[in-house]
């Protein structure tokens, strides 16, 4: 009997992973198929290669988009907004078509934005920073305060209240689920975990072209307000905030973005009660709030 529920058991498990094989192999097919649709450019920068979307129309929006991105997350946070921004969509280090520059700081990855604002003949932007992109967007706002004309901040990583004794120093997906089957194998525990659906998981495909950029976060990029705390005065700011973040994010914890919030010298904070990490079904009010925050600055 023993034996009999055991093969059973096997069984069910060989045939969940091979319907999960052939259902990944078919969401891969069409995530590539995705990413090249989007009408993207790249540019050589100092460092290397640089890709990115620049569609849309008025005062530009640059934005810095979270682990598992690449243009397409950064220009899909923004899509609604061409009519009425210019949207320049790169994606970060690693990501798909954007090289590295030295060990890939949130630092480095601010003045890569320069040069590519420089490349486009682009004065001055409005920097959006979601998720791990936060943290390249404060930096931004931080080194380049004359090219800032305002920060804003989608469910980002927030800065520290103070100086850490310690800190982890890897902080994302553990390494071997860091690919396309790996992902898309553990996609079905979204929710639970991540406050997300599942279908996620085509947004975030294909996970090989954006590994690079995943671990550079996770090693890089997540841990550098601890691990250079002194390097992130979030109070000598001298441009305009904007700052939006769900009180049931399951990836980033509200209350620490709520006490951050307090550190940015000129800020406005929205909370919302629930939409989780993407703030979903709140469109409209964020649409609303980035009209408020450009006629305000």
């Amino acid at each position: 009997m023993t034996k009999m529920l055991l093969a059973a058991v096997s069984g069910v498990v060989l045939l969940y992973v091979l319907v999960q094989a052939l259902r990944c192999r078919i969401a891969l097919k069409n995530a590539r198929s995705r990413l090249s649709a989007y009408r993207c450019k790249t540019v050589t920068l100092s460092y290397g290669e640089m890709t990115y979307v620049d569609e849309g129309v008025g005062e530009v929006v640059l934005c810095s988009h979270g682990i598992f991105g690449g243009y397409d997350q950064a220009f899909e946070t923004c899509r609604n907004r061409t009519a009425s921004n210019r949207v320049i969509a790169p994606s970060r280090f690693g990501y798909p078509g954007s090289d590295v520059s030295g060990d890939g700081s949130p630092r480095e990855q601010a003045a890569a934005f320069v040069e590519l604002l420089d490349a486009l003949e682009i004065d001055r932007a409005y920097v959006l920073g979601t998720s791990a992109g936060g943290t390249a967007a404060i930096r931004f706002a931080l080194d380049y305060p004359n090219r800032t004309r305002g920060l804003i901040l989608y469910c980002s990583a927030p800065p520290l209240t103070s100086k850490p004794e310690k800190y982890r120093a890897y902080q994302g997906p553990p390494k071997l689920l860091v690919s396309n089957w790996g992902m898309f194998l553990i996609s079905p525990l979204f929710k639970l975990t991540m406050g997300m659906e599942p279908r996620t998981i085509e947004g975030m495909l294909p996970v090989d072209q954006r590994r690079s950029g995943v671990l550079l976060d996770a090693t890089v990029s997540n841990p550098d307000m601890a691990r250079n705390f002194d390097d992130y005065p979030i109070e000598d700011l001298t441009v305009p905030t904007l700052i939006l973040h769900a009180k049931d994010d399951k990836l980033v914890n509200f209350s620490d973005m709520e006490r951050a919030a307090k550190r940015f010298p000129e800020a406005t904070f929205i909370a919302f009660e629930n939409g989780g990490h993407l703030m979903t079904g709140h469109e409209a009010q964020i649409d609303q709030a980035l009209d408020n925050f450009q006629e305000s600055t």
